[in-house]
């Protein structure tokens, strides 16, 4: 029974609170610039990006807006000029690169525009890398690449090179080897960017799927109509700032800053 100084409505406000009040990753006052010759480059200047578990996230802006940089940074594979990066409340904003491999591997599982697969390994053997960086020995890695690569229907082309799988299939791989060591947090880099319509919509299914069991995602993307589609949250960047957030609840979209 509900207090009745407390409306359904509010109610509602609350239990979603409760359920996204833990912030997996958070960006306080965040730049990044870059010296050219005398001039410098404000890649990101003073954003406040937050990632709640288990929300699906877009980074949504023009080329030139600093959707990489920010991915880079919300990924912990750059340091920021100035500002905070936290990653379950721990500052990783002075780590050193060995303290933040370590937290990457674990934490976070990239898919990248471009796939990034190792081109003299097998699609068995892409995946089982990562783990082996985690210290998992051999029949262990093989057994789960085996079972990643069948939770993306590639489990028949696990001895196949990357030059002999079609793009969709390379990026599965990639899905695949994002979760080889179970992160919380999947990152994906313009994942439908090198797709045909039909297979970019089969990637963007399978993320939709972990995002459904739990997994968190964050999606670097120029395209809006993606990012509507499938994220619940928008950071809308232009110019190196936030332009707008946009939060969405069941089939409508707010402008929450």
């Amino acid at each position: 029974m509900l207090n009745k100084n407390l409306s359904k409505a509010k109610f509602l406000k609350l239990t979603i609170f409760l359920i996204y009040m833990d912030n997996v990753i958070e960006l306080q006052n965040v730049a990044k610039h870059y010296e050219m010759g005398d001039n410098i480059v404000r890649a990101l200047d003073g954003v406040n990006i937050k990632v709640q578990k288990g929300d699906f996230v877009a980074i949504m802006g023009p080329s030139g807006s600093g959707k990489s940089t920010g991915m880079n940074l919300v990924g912990s594979l750059d340091l920021p000029t100035q500002g905070e990066i936290y990653l379950d409340g721990r500052n990783i904003a002075h780590l050193e690169e060995s303290q933040l491999s370590q937290i990457r591997g674990k934490k976070i599982g990239f898919i990248f525009q471009s796939f990034n697969l190792i081109p003299n390994l097998t699609a068995k053997e892409n995946v089982m890398l990562p783990m082996l960086f985690q210290g998992l020995d051999f029949q262990n890695r093989e057994e789960k690449a085996q079972e990643l690569l069948k939770l993306v229907d590639l489990e028949d082309r696990g001895d196949h090179y990357p030059n002999q799988l079609s793009g969709g299939q390379q990026q599965r791989v990639a899905i695949a080897r994002s979760l080889s060591n179970d992160p919380e947090v999947i990152l994906a880099d313009e994942p439908t960017g090198n797709l045909d319509t039909k297979t970019g919509e089969k990637v963007m299914k399978f993320l939709d799927e972990l995002n459904k069991s739990g997994k968190t995602i964050i999606m670097v993307t120029h395209d809006p109509e993606v990012a509507q589609k499938h994220a619940r949250t928008i950071y809308w960047l232009r110019d190196g700032k936030i332009e707008k957030v946009t939060k969405r609840l069941n089939t409508i979209w707010r402008t929450i800053k």
